[in-house]
């Protein structure tokens, strides 16, 4: 499968998990999906990923935690509308009365009711509103670009995953091979001790070396079953209780290695641009001096108006239907001239958070140029060895054949021949380990390099 091909996917996945969750209202989870009938593509493994993976999951709801905070913070400069009604029935005994020589009344009746609506709107505020709207706008790009980086973890822990079960599979091939070959090896010895042209010695030795090889076949099969549940934890499926030794869960991809070649300085390069952690220490920085502004609008006086309706019972009638209704208007004028340091203290605890997201932001720089350059470093190591392999099975198997031939000829010895199957069976499991690294290296330089996130610029 093509890298490049995979980084274009990777980029549309992602595109398409951060529409699902940029929606207003956060549709219910859904049960995980249930096992795959066919087998499993890494790229049918990065959609089961997006839809039911725990880690992008939970990011969703951190969007959604994110998008509610931005709204409160937008509903700053909005109008607010607000209705109120109240009933009250009062007894006689708490009703002070007036009597006269003439008549007696109550002060009030002994019922009472009022409903009202209001519309009230804040004019001016020291500069305050402007500066929540635009932190809710603030707030809004930092969560995507949090999520961004949240989903493209996630897809780089499940291609390590499927990599990891990918070369355990060859590691299964890789011992049985061997273990097939040294099973040949010892009924050759015992025929040839039968037929009394090979010692006891060489059927012990054979014995020996095939006991020495079962062990390692057990433990590639372990790593096998270890790897393919700990893929589908990650995919967000429930693994049978009852299964121990096989889960319903196939690959259909093989370990290969495309080329690929970038400078170290490209590679910062485009991370500097690409990365979304950098994008989310910006908009941070952004959002604490915005902070400041809120801070320092306390200095100034807050403004608003209202206006609305409202009726209410008679207060010297005991008929409930008669009303007094009418509107109302006015305006609010609050300043605190003093507050002994209330606000300067606000003020210099949002500059000190300014400052610390200024050194915060500088460090991020530097620890993604750290991971690109350790990736970078790591995929030219993985590349070499891979290189340095390239031949060695072809030249391993030539070994054996050539092992095989001397011995059967009488000219080479059976130790000839289990040197030979012991350097082809290293080989192989160089060679499987060393594409695996290759590729994981590869998808690790990506991700430090953000390859596939800006593919979704335009998108939301």
């Amino acid at each position: 499968m093509s890298i490049r091909y995979l980084n274009l996917l990777v980029g549309l996945l992602l595109g398409l998990g951060l529409r699902m969750a940029a929606v207003a209202a956060v549709a219910p989870t859904s049960p995980a999906d249930s096992w795959p009938t066919n087998a499993l593509s890494l790229n049918d493994a990065l959609e089961v990923a997006l839809r039911q993976s725990p880690t992008i999951l939970k990011g969703r709801q951190d969007i959604q935690e994110s998008y509610g905070v931005s709204l409160q913070l937008r509903s700053a400069m909005l109008p607010r509308i607000t209705g109120a009604a109240s009933y009250q029935a009062i007894g006689d005994g708490n009703i002070e009365s007036v009597q006269t020589p003439t008549f007696g009344f109550r002060l009030r009746n002994n019922q009472f009711w009022n409903a009202n609506i209001l519309v009230s709107q804040p004019i001016y505020a020291g500069g305050g509103i402007q500066s929540r709207v635009r932190s809710a706008g603030l707030t809004r790009e930092a969560a995507l670009a949090q999520f961004q980086a949240i989903v493209a973890d996630a897809l780089l822990s499940i291609k390590v995953a499927y990599d990891d079960v990918l070369l355990t599979m060859e590691q299964i091939q890789t011992q049985k091979a061997s273990v097939a070959l040294l099973e040949k090896e010892l009924l050759d010895q015992k025929r040839r001790f039968d037929a009394g042209t090979a010692p006891r010695f060489n059927v012990l030795r054979a014995e020996v070396e095939l006991a020495n090889a079962k062990p390692r076949l057990i433990r590639a099969e372990n790593a096998f079953r270890i790897s393919r549940d700990t893929l589908a934890t990650l995919l967000g499926w429930n693994i049978p209780t009852n299964s121990l030794d096989s889960i319903p869960l196939r690959l259909s991809d093989r370990l290969a290695a495309e080329p690929f070649d970038i400078t170290l300085p490209m590679a910062i390069a485009k991370a500097r641009v690409q990365r979304p952690e950098l994008t989310v220490r910006a908009m941070d920085r952004r959002i604490k001096k915005e902070d400041v502004t809120q801070a320092q609008a306390n200095y100034y006086p807050s403004v608003g108006i209202a206006g609305g309706y409202q009726g209410q019972s008679r207060v010297f009638s005991d008929d409930l239907s008669l009303v007094l209704d009418g509107w109302t208007a006015g305006a609010q004028f609050n300043w605190s001239i003093l507050d002994f340091g209330l606000t300067k203290g606000r003020v210099d605890a949002a500059k000190a958070r300014l400052a610390k997201s200024e050194i915060d932001q500088d460090d991020t720089v530097r620890r993604i140029d750290l991971e690109v350059r350790t990736a970078h470093s790591t995929f030219i190591e993985a590349r070499e060895v891979l290189a340095s392999q390239q031949k060695v099975i072809e030249q391993a198997e030539e070994a054996v054949r050539l092992a095989m031939a001397r011995n059967d000829a009488g000219s080479g010895t059976q130790l000839d021949v289990l040197s030979a199957q012991t350097a082809l069976t290293e080989a192989r499991t160089v060679h499987a380990q060393a594409l695996r690294d290759y590729a994981v290296a590869l998808a690790r330089l990506d991700r430090a390099m953000g390859d596939g996130i800006q593919l979704l610029a335009g998108k939301l």
